[in-house]
């Protein structure tokens, strides 16, 4: 399979070195890009100097889903590809199978559209943030399908760009990735995908370090564009349920886990969900 892989970058920082390191060291070969926009800390000057192909654009013209499509569009300019990957610049390789581990399963079986990978926290991820990977990445890899939805509800299209790789096939044939959503492009296609009888694999053994100590506002801005994106987007609800609905039985069970491991986050973890709950409302109503 012809591989390639883009990362959105913007001051990626300093882990940025270590990922273009681990990137080197991959068994599996891809073509390289950033789409860079306008860094001012020498992310774009590092990674070409790492052989990694750097597309410019404006800081303002970003967009999740409009900008990986234009990134995918310059690379396919150039040579056709089966399978593109998207990672984030925060993430950490977990080991040198990474990215071949996230896209075995597209020589397997034709059916599947999208693959994603296990997240795992990055070392200073707090209970909180740990209990978020644990629920959304488990340690066992899945196989969904439309068939799904009754049992899985909106998790059947969930999927993170964070570490995903797409059949570019399959991905052109719903259209690309959207320029007209606040973000949640990954869980657009991905049910786009699943409407077409296409299916999404949890890699589980596919690996990568990844995780965010959100603050209270920071959750609550997150949650209004998540609010928008679900408003403007009301089939994926119509067809797979509600977001309230799993988000009440993800925060019940988190509750409960935090309090077995120190009883004192649970404060925090309830003002932070309620920011998200008002900013989710919020969003919806603003769209």
């Amino acid at each position: 399979m012809d591989c390639g892989l883009i990362i959105p970058t913007l001051n990626a920082g300093a882990q940025f070195r270590t990922l273009l390191e681990q990137l080197a060291a991959q068994t599996l070969p891809t073509r390289k890009l950033i789409v860079d926009s306008e860094s001012t800390d020498g992310t774009a000057e590092l990674a070409k100097s790492f052989g990694v192909e750097v597309l410019s654009i404006p800081r303002k013209s970003f967009n999740h889903g409009a900008t990986r499509q234009l990134a995918l569009e310059h690379m396919l300019k150039t040579a056709p590809l089966d399978v593109i990957i998207f990672l984030t610049q925060d993430v950490l390789l977990r080991d040198n199978e990474s990215l071949a581990a996230l896209v075995k399963i597209f020589a397997e079986d034709k059916s599947v559209g999208l693959s994603y990978g296990r997240q795992l926290p990055h070392k200073d991820a707090t209970n909180e943030a740990k209990f978020l990977r644990a629920f959304n990445y488990p340690p066992e890899s899945q196989l969904r399908s439309l068939d799904d939805k009754n049992r899985c509800g909106l998790k059947t299209a969930f999927a993170s760009n964070s570490f995903a790789a797409y059949r570019v096939e399959a991905l052109q044939s719903v259209g690309g990735f959207p320029n007209h959503v606040p973000l949640s492009e990954d869980m657009y296609v991905a049910a786009k995908m699943l409407l077409r009888g296409l299916k999404i694999y949890y890699a589980a053994s596919a690996q990568v370090y990844h995780s965010h100590n959100y603050t209270a506002a920071q959750e609550f801005r997150r949650y209004v564009q998540i609010g928008k994106f679900h408003a403007q987007e009301p089939w994926i609800r119509e067809t797979f349920g509600s977001a309230e609905g799993a988000g009440k039985k993800f925060v019940l069970m988190k509750l409960a886990a935090l309090a077995k491991k120190n009883p004192l986050d649970c404060a925090g973890a309830i003002f932070r969900d309620a920011a998200k709950f008002l900013g989710y409302r919020i969003g919806r109503l603003i769209a």
